[in-house]
């Protein structure tokens, strides 16, 4: 088998292949980050004949389009994190960086980690969309709360203490349109004008935002309604999960998922001392995702608070405590994401 490792970039895309049975490099190929290149770099792989596997470095939007290429063409395709060739690169024999360098380590990667356990990328136009849709609304929301902030200074140097706004007022049009009619009144200085445009823009902004999580609503019930089910999984979460998993058959098993989303713990035993600590490396968005479940689920679950309580009770911080249901998560969401066609689902076994 021969493992082809990528590395993309936004102008080209520099490939190496590496022979798995013996680790020597068979070539190296730059080409353009473009639809000709892409088609001069699988002409390229498959001249080297016989079966094999594309290692792409996991850039997200850079490697997205590589990604959806080779797949529809019928390539086996894996995706390696990029902490991964931090390791390849310091036992490698050439000194430096470059872009075939870094190419070459992510073979490596792969062949270290074996192609076989890692995540493949799988082409779901669907669970692309709703990841489109999903890292939109977080982005506008982000600009939202900036534009919040800078509003509230300007609040503070018109009326000081004597306009208090509670904490998420700025979110409802109530507060707003009182705000609007404040600020009408009066002089018109540049603070005051500016802080006029500012509520304009969070009025839209907060408009665009609701839409988005009807739209986002809407879509996560066509595609995974077993999700909405998940007690502590609202529409935005369960967004955020089908579209950082871009299709759940990627991971043969749980523990795959759990390794891609850092929720699997790392073992750091020594001597008698057995312990595991946690894992800072994973998918920061996917983990993000697990977090809000397991919070959520403390507090609205009864089963659930009853198991962190007794893990906190057993020598374990609150933290260390929810690092442990996320891993029962992971196994509950690989379970809803790929055998609830056949298998009824059962409530969360927590042991």
């Amino acid at each position: 088998m021969i493992v082809i490792g990528a590395d993309p970039h936004k102008q080209t895309h520099t490939f190496a292949a590496v022979d798995a049975a013996t680790g020597e490099q068979l070539g190296c190929e730059t080409v353009k980050a473009a639809s000709a290149g892409h088609e001069r770099a699988l002409a390229w792989g498959r001249e080297l004949g016989g079966e094999r596997v594309w290692a792409v470095e996991d850039c997200r939007h850079v490697s997205g389009r590589l990604e959806r290429f080779l797949v529809g063409r019928g390539e086996r395709v894996v995706r390696v994190a990029p902490k991964l060739m931090a390791g390849a690169r310091q036992s490698a024999r050439e000194r430096g960086k470059s872009d075939p360098i870094d190419a070459l380590a992510v073979a490596r990667a792969a062949l270290r980690e074996r192609p076989e356990r890692l995540p493949g990328a799988y082409l779901d136009e669907r669970a692309l969309e709703i990841r489109l849709l999903v890292d939109h609304h977080d982005h506008l929301v982000g600009d939202r709360s900036d534009e919040q902030r800078r509003l509230r200074w300007h609040l503070h140097d018109l009326y000081g203490s004597e306009l208090e706004i509670p904490a998420g007022a700025l979110d409802r049009s109530k507060w707003l349109e009182k705000l609007a009619r404040r600020l009408a009144r009066g002089e018109q200085p540049a603070r005051v004008r500016i802080a006029r445009e500012l509520v304009r823009s969070i009025r839209e902004r907060t408009r665009r935002i609701r839409e988005l999580e009807r739209e986002i609503a809407g879509l996560v019930s066509d595609y995974a309604p077993q999700l909405l089910d998940e007690p502590g999984c609202g529409p935005l979460t369960a967004a955020k999960l089908i579209g950082e998993l871009a299709g759940a058959e990627r991971f043969k098993t749980d523990a795959q998922l759990a390794r891609s989303a850092g929720v699997a713990p790392v073992p750091v035993s020594s001597g008698r001392r057995d312990r595991h600590r946690l894992d800072r490396g994973g998918n920061r968005q996917f983990n993000l995702a697990f977090h809000r479940i397991a919070v959520t689920k403390g507090r609205i679950c009864p089963q659930t608070a009853a198991y962190l309580t007794r893990k906190q009770g057993e020598g374990k911080t609150r933290m260390e405590a929810l690092r442990c249901l996320k891993r029962h998560l992971a196994r509950r969401i690989h379970h809803l994401m790929t055998d609830h066609a056949n298998t009824p689902a059962q409530p969360l076994a927590l042991t």
